[in-house]
């Protein structure tokens, strides 16, 4: 097995591919060791001193660490954790997947939150996949619509210029009713 590593817009967070399918569909966050007990492999990599969240999406697995931690320190071992764990095989989730999506929306707004959705599916996501996170659909109230951030998204220097002239600026381009879009925590 041979697993490939990319760098994200975030420093402090690596993708490691390891060239099979990871989640069969969604996406699952692990910001902390306490909140993978639903998963042998993100336990695994948590495993690991120094790693500080797992988030695994269709064909990869993106780990943070702290900027006190230099990656050469850590990542053998997290590469050995990965490559472990699919050679052992396990489920990645016990009890199936995670599955991460959007928020429910009830209101007036459906019609508006449904374009949203549809926006941020087709367009936003797949990009962001690409650098090893994931953006999903919070909620809607007088104009703002509010994003969770995951994965290498969460916490990435570049996250504020995203959202506001990349996001932003498609939601408000196609959906006049959208005036901002915020971050929300977890």
């Amino acid at each position: 097995m041979f697993i490939q590593t990319e760098t994200t817009p975030n420093p402090a967070t690596l993708k490691f591919l390891p060239g099979q399918t990871v989640l069969p569909t969604g996406t699952a966050d692990f910001p902390t060791a306490d909140s993978a007990a639903s998963s042998p492999l993100a336990q695994r990599i948590f495993a690991v001193d120094g790693v500080s969240g797992v988030f695994l999406g269709s064909d990869f697995v993106t780990v943070t660490k702290p900027d006190s931690i230099e990656w050469d320190h850590i990542k053998p071992a997290i590469l050995g954790a990965i490559m472990e764990h699919f050679q052992s095989g396990q489920p990645v989730i016990q009890g199936g997947t995670e599955q991460a999506g959007h928020a429910e929306h009830d209101g007036p707004d459906g019609e508006i939150v449904s374009q949203i959705k549809d926006l941020l599916d087709t367009r936003v996501r797949p990009a962001v996949a690409q650098d090893g996170g994931d953006i999903t659909f919070h909620g809607f109230d007088k104009g703002i619509v509010y994003l969770h951030m995951q994965g290498a998204c969460a916490g990435c220097p570049s996250s504020t210029l995203t959202l506001k002239m990349g996001i932003e600026n498609l939601l408000r381009h196609y959906i006049p009713e959208v005036v901002e879009v915020r971050p929300v925590a977890a």
